[in-house]
């Protein structure tokens, strides 16, 4: 019988599964792919990223690089398989996605104190240490669960996949090599404008027909996530101070910053696809092949993943749960990863990868725990290695 029972193979699922393991627990690790697709995961692989494959800055001294460093520091699986399967993307850690899952599937199916189950959770039970862990594209029988949980309404909002194109689709006569501010040498391929190129591509993309949502409920968008037509529709010159920024990519053919660029990062360890940075959206499939071949260099452009917009589930976290991210109601309960409300793969990671949670962990199994922790897990004083 297992101890801790975590639902969700995601970054934040298997990132449980993997610290519960090694705090000595037996894990049962719930996955419901591929007997139950989601409407933006492919495969069956655990830890199947969907968007971006950029872990963000991995810059000594920014946020982003603490949180990663603490997540190394405490024996985390997804930055071992990120240091694994890393591609070049300047100061950034983006990762060969398909191999990322691969590495992380395998290293999960080799643990022996962790049993996958390929089904889909419809009911938690209220007795069982539980980690919930189905992210933003929990399935609709597990949401009204989780409402019923939760005593709450389901909260969410509306987030957009960027699309991905062929290496040997890129001209590179007009795209140039380079990294922002140098940073990371040549690791992007960068799509250069001149002012009359920007405007003719601006007014073919606030003129493009996009996939309509769900009339019964509003549009509520996550803003540092917002489809390129959304940001045009705010502005001609937004996309310009936002993905389209040209400030510090200079071209080394002139000497010069264009006056906006697209860039185009590497996808996988062949170097034979690269993701367009910050171009999610959710136009309909032939007018994103018409519109973003107006950006030069892409003018035969082949795509192999088009941009797509799905719907994201959360719960009203500080609400719902205590600052150990055990339910207040239900305090065997856990929640971890991008249903709480956090976004970014380092931090719903590391929601469920924090010392105090492994020592709360410990003592709601009433197992042997070398921290002392209570039971809102305060009094921490093991490093455990």
């Amino acid at each position: 019988m297992a101890d801790v029972i975590v639902v969700g193979g995601g970054l934040a699922g298997v990132e449980a599964a993997w610290q519960a393991a090694r705090a000595g627990a037996r894990v049962q690790l719930h996955e419901m792919r591929p007997v139950k697709q989601t409407p933006a995961h492919r495969t069956d692989k655990l830890a199947e990223i969907v968007c971006s494959n950029s872990l963000k800055s991995d810059e000594p001294g920014t946020a982003s690089y603490l949180l990663k460093e603490e997540l190394r520091r405490g024996g985390s699986l997804v930055m071992e398989a990120a240091a694994a399967t890393r591609v070049p993307a300047g100061a950034a850690l983006a990762v060969d996605r398909q191999q990322f899952a691969e590495y992380i599937t395998r290293r999960i199916e080799d643990n022996p104190k962790i049993e996958i189950v390929r089904e889909e959770i419809t009911a938690i039970a209220r007795e069982a240490t539980t980690i919930i862990a189905t992210g933003p594209l929990t399935s609709d029988a597990l949401t009204w669960e989780i409402m019923k949980l939760t005593g709450d309404d389901q909260m969410y909002f509306y987030d957009a996949i960027a699309p991905i194109v062929a290496a040997d689709s890129v001209d590179q006569a007009i795209a140039f090599r380079a990294a922002r501010y140098g940073k990371g040498g040549d690791d992007y391929l960068n799509c250069p404008f001149d002012e009359e190129q920007y405007a003719r591509f601006y007014k073919a993309l606030i003129e493009a027909n996009s996939v309509p949502l769900q009339r019964f409920e509003e549009t509520r968008w996550f803003e540092a996530c917002l489809p390129i037509e959304e940001l045009a529709r705010r502005g001609v010159d937004t996309l310009r101070y936002g993905p389209m920024k040209p400030v510090g990519l200079v071209d080394p053919r002139n000497g010069r910053e264009p006056y906006a660029a697209v860039q185009l990062r590497q996808e996988n360890l062949m170097a034979d696809a690269y993701s367009m940075v910050g171009f999610q959206n959710h136009l309909r499939y032939g007018e994103q092949a018409r519109v973003l071949r107006l950006i030069p260099g892409l003018e035969r452009a082949e795509f192999l993943q088009y941009g797509q917009i799905h719907r994201n589930t959360y719960i009203n976290a500080p609400r719902v749960l205590e600052p150990t991210m055990q339910m207040r109601a239900h305090p065997n309960i856990f929640f971890a990863g991008q249903i709480t409300g956090v976004e970014g793969y380092g931090r719903r990671t590391i929601s469920r990868s924090t010392l105090r949670s492994r020592c709360l962990l410990r003592s709601t199994l009433n197992s042997k725990s070398e921290c002392g922790a209570n039971a809102t897990g305060e009094r921490c004083k093991s490093n455990w290695r």
